[in-house]
């Protein structure tokens, strides 16, 4: 993944884009976005921006509000299982359609949000009932 010419393609304009895109879709959303407080939507879209633009553009302000991202820390008081997981990627995917014109840009920066996603992950799988 190659984050300058991702972050050079999208910038700040297109994460910002990014991030607002996806926090509509959660606003909607019965399943992970009951997991954000009603009072604190503009909070969650700006933390996401910042952070998306730190990892791509090395800018500052996450880093400066919120310190080390500590992403899995910070999402342990929620239940985080593979259909949350999964519900997550989807809502992203359509945000991301709506604003990655680039399909290779699009590609790689799904690929960093599934690696995310599935890290976030802290319910064990359904336990297999046959042999």
């Amino acid at each position: 993944m190659n984050e300058e010419l991702i972050y050079a393609t999208l910038g700040e304009e297109g994460f910002t884009q990014l991030a607002s895109k996806f926090y509509e879709k959660m606003k909607e959303d019965k399943l992970v976005g009951l997991m954000y407080p009603d009072d604190d939507w503009e909070g969650s879209e700006e933390r996401l921006r910042d952070f998306l633009l730190f990892r791509f553009g090395a800018d500052q302000r996450y880093l400066i509000k919120r310190g080390h991202p500590r992403l899995r820390g910070r999402h342990m008081p929620f239940k985080i299982g593979i259909a949350e997981r999964d519900r997550w990627m989807k809502l992203m995917g359509e945000a991301a359609d709506e604003v990655i014109v680039d399909s290779s840009i699009r590609k790689s920066v799904m690929e960093f949000f599934a690696q995310v996603a599935d890290f976030m992950r802290n319910q064990p799988e359904a336990p297999c009932d046959h042999v």
